[in-house]
């Protein structure tokens, strides 16, 4: 395996949500499921804080960004570049197919 092999490949639907804490952003919610695999390379994965970098698609857009831990599981944050080329917003379901990289996104 090199660095660019993903340590995990995950397709899922997820329940998008808008997080209105100090930093109001929005985010697909992994499911149980897709979490636990992430999990399983979580450690080997992240670069500090548990978070985790992955490669996303979503609704034909692809980006990169890290997986943020949250109560057992995972967010996959949606930046607005993404969502606005997708139309994408609170209260969607989406698909995602992500690669959980090492490193950095």
């Amino acid at each position: 395996m090199t660095d660019a092999d993903p340590l995990a490949e995950i397709a899922f639907e997820a329940q998008v949500i808008h997080w209105r804490g100090p930093s109001p952003y929005f985010f697909a919610v992994l499911p149980p499921d897709a979490a636990g695999q992430v999990a399983r390379v979580a450690r080997a994965a992240s670069y500090g804080w548990g978070v985790v970098p992955v490669a996303a698609r979503l609704a034909g857009a692809d980006f990169t960004t890290s997986l943020f831990p949250r109560d057992g599981g995972y967010l996959l944050p949606l930046k607005d570049a993404v969502r606005r080329a997708t139309g994408v917003t609170a209260g969607d379901r989406v698909a995602v197919a992500l690669s959980v990289r090492l490193g950095r996104p």
